[in-house]
């Protein structure tokens, strides 16, 4: 029986998406639930899976942009398992002796056209410098207007690769903030020096029990929660005349993949405990490093909070997630010395930054909120973000 491998869809409103990478060979025999593909969207890179034992055949290329539904592969589940084969593998690149040819995907419209035209597909190969071949380029050329293409740009030492489609996404959404927003930001500091001592006293307990260490973000993320409550206009966005205020703090955190950085969503971060935040956290961490996050997870929150200081980032001025109308930035710890009573100390110190959509919030507003979000983390027990009692419970469970 010929089973069709059709692309899924990723999620309202996505139409189209590409082919990142077979993960398994062209005619190879696949094993039922076997991730054969990866599709990649402009909000995230998902996975496809044989839905049955047998031999598969592509239908489409590595780099091609399919339409969602439409077939990419089949498998013939009449085929007999091989005897004494190795398990399928990722593809694994071909070293090559010779001077490497060009890599040029063909659509399969302009694959079909080919073939019933009797054309070899090499004829073409020199038409084009994006690395594909699709059906108006065929046409032309069977028209006789093949396509002029100046020579490629790339000079020696240099590589030239197309841009994801998430790439493509994120450089259109930052540029449009750019333009469509009043965006400022507002700076502080935050005396670590309690939130660091739960750090200490759980962050064993954690390993042990999770496998992970206890991390910063979820007790900013719980500080915010609380912030916005007396300022709600910080989880508000603007709709065309219209302010929306939220009664949730649906809250992106920003995480590294290696697709580039993307914002999965915690939802109702208001209701969480501290440690309860920490694992969701976590879990989104691991599944964008895996390239695994669903496009339900990476929906559009209320508030976004990103954290330069794992890569040694000092200060900086993060940029609005839109239509949001604010982001928290958390930066590295530095030992610095601080007056505290007419004396200097030693302390563990965080730069913090807002920035805020000053069409919406106000200076008040927003050095207000990084103003309370400070207090809650330099008095946490004091102020209700969070106590021992907490994180007992939480791992006693």
């Amino acid at each position: 029986m010929i089973i069709e491998i059709k692309v899924p869809s990723p999620g309202e409103s996505i139409t189209q998406v590409q082919i990142a990478s077979w993960l398994v060979k062209n005619g190879a025999y696949v094993e039922k639930n076997t991730e054969i593909a990866e599709i990649e969207s402009d909000k995230a890179t998902l996975a496809i899976s044989a839905s049955e034992s047998g031999t598969i055949t592509f239908a489409a290329n590595q780099g091609d942009t399919v339409a969602v539904g439409q077939i990419i592969a089949t498998i013939d589940s009449d085929t007999a398992k091989p005897q004494n084969t190795e398990p399928v593998s990722v593809i694994q690149q071909v070293p090559q002796t010779e001077t490497p040819a060009i890599s040029v995907h063909i659509s399969p419209l302009a694959k079909k056209i080919l073939n019933e035209n009797q054309i070899d597909a090499s004829m073409l190969v020199n038409t084009t410098q994006t690395g594909r071949i699709g059906k108006q380029q065929v046409l032309n050329y069977l028209s006789g207007e093949k396509e002029t293409v100046p020579a490629p740009t790339s000079t020696p030492g240099t590589t030239r690769v197309k841009m994801s489609p998430l790439r493509q996404k994120l450089a259109e959404r930052l540029v449009a903030v750019k333009l469509n927003t009043a965006m400022l930001t507002t700076f502080n500091e935050v005396d670590m020096s309690q939130i660091l001592k739960f750090k200490t006293k759980y962050n064993e307990a954690f390993k042990t029990k999770f496998g992970y260490s206890l991390g910063f973000v979820s007790f900013f993320a719980k500080a915010a929660a609380m912030a916005m409550r007396e300022f709600p206009v910080i989880n508000a966005m603007i709709d065309n005349d219209d302010i929306v205020y939220h009664q949730f703090a649906d809250i992106n955190i920003a995480v590294s993949s290696p697709k580039g950085l993307i914002t999965p969503l915690i939802r109702n971060v208001q209701n969480m405990s501290v440690p309860e935040i920490e694992t969701h956290i976590k879990d989104l961490g691991a599944k964008a490093a895996k390239n695994r996050i669903s496009v339900d997870e990476l929906a559009m929150g209320s508030f976004t909070i990103t954290n330069g200081g794992v890569f040694g980032s000092m200060m900086s001025t993060p940029i609005i997630n839109p239509p949001q109308s604010a982001i928290l930035g958390m930066h590295n710890i530095l030992q610095r010395p601080m007056a505290v009573n007419g004396e200097v100390v030693i302390l563990p110190m965080m730069y913090i930054a807002l920035s805020y959509d000053h069409r919406l919030v106000d200076g008040r507003e927003s050095v207000g909120f990084i103003m309370n979000v400070k207090k809650l983390l330099e008095q946490p027990v004091e102020n209700g973000l969070t106590n021992n009692d907490e994180f007992d419970n939480f791992l006693a469970k």
